[in-house]
């Protein structure tokens, strides 16, 4: 079985796709987890984040693997804790242009489809629907406005200890909504059959809530 849900950055989909893949007892796959990832592993390594050969060959040294805690999904690359050092502001500022290379790309989506076929997914990103999991058997397409998207991702750096403004968040978001959606390979988009869900006035609750009934629906067909 697999679930796509897709979006723009901050949207929520990846603490959605969390809640609902432990609901249904399903893996979670979180790919921009996997892109960040990439992007720590160039930073560490002073690595150009446009140089690909480079990181696809310190990706295929150190592999990204995720554990599963009774709290949190633990990020690794290797063999090092990286959950907390990929959601710094120098990541996110340089993530589209990692995540932009199709040799990058192509490794991480060959890891992410292998993990699909192997089990029942609930799998998020940017392409899940449109490239990564074609034949899912549900697609979601979650947004919500730039200033809420902000909002949520301040509160979650404060929650981090990480300090970063809320007028450079709203910035640092809208240039990454640009970057994604107008790169050349696999761009952000909604899959013609993907379902839109606005989580903009919902709470995290009513959002799961909204995506385990479009399963149930799905399913039911």
């Amino acid at each position: 079985m697999q679930i796509a849900i897709d979006g723009p950055a901050s949207s929520g989909k990846s603490t959605i796709a969390k809640k609902v893949a432990q609901q249904l007892n399903f893996l979670y796959v979180d790919t921009g987890a996997m892109y960040r990832a990439a992007t720590w592993l160039a930073q560490q390594n002073q690595v150009d984040f446009g140089d690909a050969l480079k990181i696809t060959l310190l990706l295929k040294k150190y592999p990204i693997n995720f554990k599963l805690t009774k709290t949190q999904q633990l990020v690794f690359v290797g063999s090092t804790d990286v959950t907390q050092a990929i959601r710094t502001s120098i990541i996110s500022q340089n993530v589209s242009q990692v995540s932009a290379l199709e040799e990058v790309r192509h490794l991480l989506v060959q890891q992410q489809r292998d993990l699909a076929n192997q089990n029942n997914v609930v799998m998020d990103g940017r392409d899940i629907g449109t490239v990564v999991l074609p034949q899912a058997q549900v697609k979601i397409f979650m947004t919500a406005s730039v200033d809420e998207r902000a909002q949520r991702r301040y509160q979650e750096n404060l929650a981090r200890n990480i300090k970063t403004p809320l007028d450079q968040l709203q910035q640092e978001i809208a240039t990454r909504d640009y970057k994604d959606s107008h790169r050349k390979i696999s761009p952000l988009k909604q899959a013609v059959d993907a379902i839109l869900l606005d989580t903009t006035s919902l709470d995290i609750d009513q959002v799961v809530q909204k995506v385990l009934e479009i399963i149930q629906l799905n399913l039911n067909k």
